[in-house]
């Protein structure tokens, strides 16, 4: 049996893809980063502004209004922007911890992470989440220690903080010639060259490079630096692995950089690294009717991608709806009809979008690896997969046991029809897990409380419906299987105050303590209790 060979142009397009996201903790300096690699991108042309009109400097990636008064990014978006021959597709992320999962899902999208450590405060809680996350697919991690001109951490005990909490193995690349007020700029261990810093320069080309570590001219312009990093070089050569690329590639070893986002220092160096050394589209793992798995191939000529996301009204005069889709394989073109495999139905897309930074612009041409914003009116929902016939479904768009839980009551009665399209709407688009009791309450779960805000928020202004949230007594949910339908209907039985239903209608346990949950798991040892489901997955 011969292989049809992949389409020469279609895999020449895909090898120049470069799909990535930043992950951080919040306030470590993601969106500066995010703007700056824009900047040098030539996405946009002032750092900290949408159109710099009036004297609004907001973030380019952050769309909503609350995302603007409170300096946090709220929900995900993507830019796309050109470089060296690449195009490069960054997807940025929530980097506040309320909205981690928005954040999980944003994470199966792409093939590499670049890693924002804060270098006063190292490893926090939000950054282990997120490479753990990122573990599951063993996606390859850029390290970026940022925040290098003000008072930081030794960055010795920074790397040993990163291997002995997140479990990878460090590879600097480039080194720190001084700290805070005394930052003088880093080494590059690779190309044995220093990179000078210079305080407040809006923009740094390659910056002024001194060849070699023995060069007198860093004794005379370093003189009380220099020392330091020549001893730290050398404890480096003798004790810290050198960069391996297959061992980057498989998720195990991550490069690691130095710099200062807010001053455009180092930032070149991780578009290189982007360019150099992250993955172009890999192949993905997608089920097959009838029942089997096979990993779809980025170059295959046949079009095939999935829905990881779902943001309404990014533009505020048309209330709007855009469902994000990654591209696993083919080529995309303006009005070709696709297959809605879970609707069992076909549906022609035209007016897909791209997004230049803040600009939304038509998509004319999009390969594996590409994010395209599909205009939603309902029909498509986290997870949906679209192909040119084949009846597949991609695997791994997760959804978290919710932390936090919230009955939802109306202050007007009458408007129970509102609140229950706005909750099924936002449900489905994944800004809040929607969870329906016995008697028709609503429940909802989120991993942090910013949420429930947002959705009281949304729902009043898109829906006109003024809702109260009120704490519930329930500690965590766990999505539920049976082994037949026996089990099933006793512990339905048993269990009716505890069980809900979610927005796909899989069968959901509300425990009220970790401790109830755990008697109620030891006494039915049958039924498996999931942390987490994937989306599309009917659990019964």
């Amino acid at each position: 049996m011969t292989t049809t060979p992949f389409p020469p142009e279609l895999l020449r397009d895909v090898e120049k893809r470069r799909t990535f996201a930043i992950i951080s903790h919040p306030d470590a300096g993601k969106t500066t980063l995010t703007e700056k690699l824009l900047l040098f991108g030539g996405a946009i042309q002032l750092a900290g502004t949408v159109k710099a009109r009036k004297s609004a400097r907001h973030a380019t990636s952050d769309w909503m209004e609350v995302e603007k008064q409170r300096g946090i990014s709220v929900t995900s978006s993507v830019m796309q922007f050109e470089y060296q021959g690449h195009t490069i597709n960054l997807l940025d992320t929530p980097g506040h911890e309320d909205f981690s999962e928005d954040t999980y899902r944003v994470l199966t999208a792409v093939d590499a992470a670049v890693m924002v450590i804060d270098a006063a405060k190292g490893v926090e809680a939000q950054t282990i989440k997120l490479l753990n996350v990122c573990r599951m697919r063993n996606t390859p991690i850029i390290t970026f220690v940022n925040k290098l001109d003000r008072e930081v951490r030794e960055p010795f005990d920074l790397l040993a903080e990163i291997e002995g909490v997140l479990k990878i193995t460090c590879a600097p690349v480039t080194w720190p010639l001084g700290m805070g007020k005394a930052f003088r700029g880093v080494y590059h261990l690779l190309q044995k060259q220093v990179l000078t810093f210079t305080p407040g320069e809006e923009r740094r080309s390659d910056g002024e490079i001194i060849k070699g570590l023995d060069n007198a001219e860093l004794d005379s312009r370093f003189p009380l630096e220099i020392g330091q990093l020549r001893e730290d070089v050398e404890l480096i050569d003798g004790a810290s692995p050198p960069f391996e690329l297959d061992e980057f590639l498989a998720g195990q070893q991550t490069p690691v950089f130095f710099g200062s986002g807010i001053n455009n220092f180092g930032v070149q160096e991780i578009l290189q690294a982007l360019i150099d050394w992250a993955p172009p589209p890999q192949p993905r793992i997608a089920g097959t009717q009838p029942e089997g798995t096979r990993m779809v191939q980025p170059a295959e000529p046949a079009f095939t991608g999935f829905v990881f996301k779902i943001q309404a009204n990014m533009d505020p005069k048309h209330r709007d709806r855009i469902a994000f889709f990654r591209i696993c394989s083919g080529r995309y073109s303006s009005g070709m009809k696709v297959r809605h495999v879970r609707a069992g139905r076909d549906m022609k897309l035209a007016n897909a979008l791209t997004f230049m930074a803040n600009e939304r612009v038509i998509m004319e041409d999009g390969v594996a690896g590409d994010i395209i914003g599909i205009h939603n009116h309902g029909q498509l929902q986290i997870g949906d997969t679209l192909s040119e016939g084949e009846n597949i479904g991609f695997k791994g768009i997760p959804y978290f046991s919710p932390e936090l839980f919230r009955a939802a009551r109306l202050r007007d009665p009458l408007k129970s029809k509102q609140l229950q399209k706005g909750l099924q709407e936002l449900g489905e688009e994944g800004a809040i897990q929607v969870f329906e009791l016995e008697g028709g309450q609503m429940l909802l779960g989120a991993v942090g409380v910013l949420q429930f805000e947002i959705v009281a928020q949304r729902l009043k202004d898109e829906y006109k419906v003024d809702a109260i949230f009120e704490p519930a007594d329930i500690h965590t949910a766990r999505w539920l299987t049976f082994p037949d339908d026996v089990t099933r209907r006793n512990f339905e039985r048993e269990q009716a105050l505890r069980l809900g239903k979610d927005i796909d209608g899989n069968p959901v346990y509300l425990a009220s303590s970790r401790y109830n949950l755990e008697v109620t798991a030891e006494k039915w040892p049958k039924v498996t209790f999931h942390a987490t489901r994937e989306h599309g997955q009917v659990l019964a």
